[in-house]
């Protein structure tokens, strides 16, 4: 169905009604909003040329295959194009004062052409029908001007896996990401750590969700953070966290401090540091010493054994002819005479 100005006449609210005498084109002059919302409209055309004043529009629900030339509408603020066959984002060049765009639910790949809108606070454009494998991307020109104004970001169900293209996004204070295929924590946490102002933050249906204690962990991550996946965060629930937090850094930090000093006590001796290690050398060490025996007894018993010796066959004494006595031998001799003094 193609846009007519019948059409447009009749999709106005009850407080702009065509006046008996007034022109078809002084009364579109006055339009601000129009309702064309699900009129199963796929083109349309110049007509849309006599609304200069328009300031909102509704398009949503149609069949549209691009983004309607609006060159003569530049006084629009809020664009609803979700739920249309747009397969590119075009055509807003014109359009300094907008500060809403609506593109969900459409064909769109690429975000871009949107280096030129100055005033954009809100951008929607959650859940595109990507082809299989694909996620949506961001024109880098586009990030940076978005980077002055945009507050509020719709990017759920858009097969992404990371969002660190979005960090220049410092002014953002509504975050949506939900059914993606977001990870990692680490990254998460470096943008929450630049996105200062955000309030509201939806990530349900990510992988990282399901990661222990994740909600405890945002919640410290993201100090301002008011909302989490549609459930606020009371004052009481953030305190708690908080402390929680405190105490295991503190724990933490006691623990690498102890470790630390234990590594620096054990690094800092050296060889001179040492003690001297005292060997006591003596003079003599006899064969045999019996624990406990006084030592003029133990003399007199170590005389008698030698005594023993020396009266001793040919094969035990000391002679110098002979060979001299294995000490198994001397050994057992001696210890058979302290059997008998001793009765052991």
């Amino acid at each position: 169905m193609k846009l007519t100005l019948d059409t447009i006449a009749r999709c106005t609210s009850g407080y702009t009604k065509k006046k008996r005498d007034e022109s078809v084109e002084h009364y579109l002059k006055r339009l601000t909003h129009l309702y064309l919302e699900d009129r199963g409209i796929d083109e349309i055309g110049d007509d849309l040329a006599l609304c200069r004043n328009l300031t909102v529009l509704y398009l949503y629900d149609n069949k549209l295959p691009k983004v309607p030339n609006l060159t003569y509408n530049h006084n629009i603020t809020h664009l609803y194009l979700q739920n249309n066959q747009i397969c590119r984002v075009e055509n807003l060049t014109p359009l300094r004062k907008l500060t809403k765009l609506y593109l969900g639910g459409n064909c769109i790949t690429v975000v871009e052409g949107l280096d030129k809108l100055d005033a954009l606070q809100e951008l929607h454009i959650e859940h595109q029908d990507l082809p299989p494998g694909e996620k949506i991307l961001f024109d880098p020109r586009s990030l940076v001007n978005l980077s002055k104004t945009l507050q509020v970001l719709n990017v759920s169900g858009n097969n992404l896996d990371s969002i660190t293209d979005l960090l220049c996004l410092r002014d953002l204070t509504q975050f949506s990401a939900s059914d993606n295929h977001l990870t990692d924590m680490k990254e998460l946490s470096h943008l929450l750590s630049a996105w200062r102002y955000l309030w509201r933050l939806d990530l349900q249906g990510n992988p990282l969700c399901h990661k222990s204690k994740y909600r405890d962990r945002l919640i410290v991550m993201a100090t301002n953070l008011e909302v989490l996946d549609g459930k606020e965060i009371t004052e009481t629930s953030r305190q708690f966290i908080k402390n929680w937090q405190a105490s295991k850094d503190e724990r933490k930090r006691k623990n690498e401090l102890a470790l630390l000093h234990k590594n620096t006590d054990l690094g800092s001796l050296g060889e001179k540091d040492l003690p001297p290690v005292s060997i006591q050398r003596h003079a003599s060490i006899p064969g045999y010493i019996m624990p406990g025996l006084p030592r003029k007894q133990f003399e007199a018993v170590l005389a008698r054994s030698n005594t023993l010796t020396s009266s001793a066959p040919p094969g035990l004494r000391g002679d110098k002819k002979v060979s001299a006595p294995r000490f198994p031998d001397i050994f057992l001799t001696k210890f058979k005479v302290l059997s008998q003094e001793y009765n052991f």
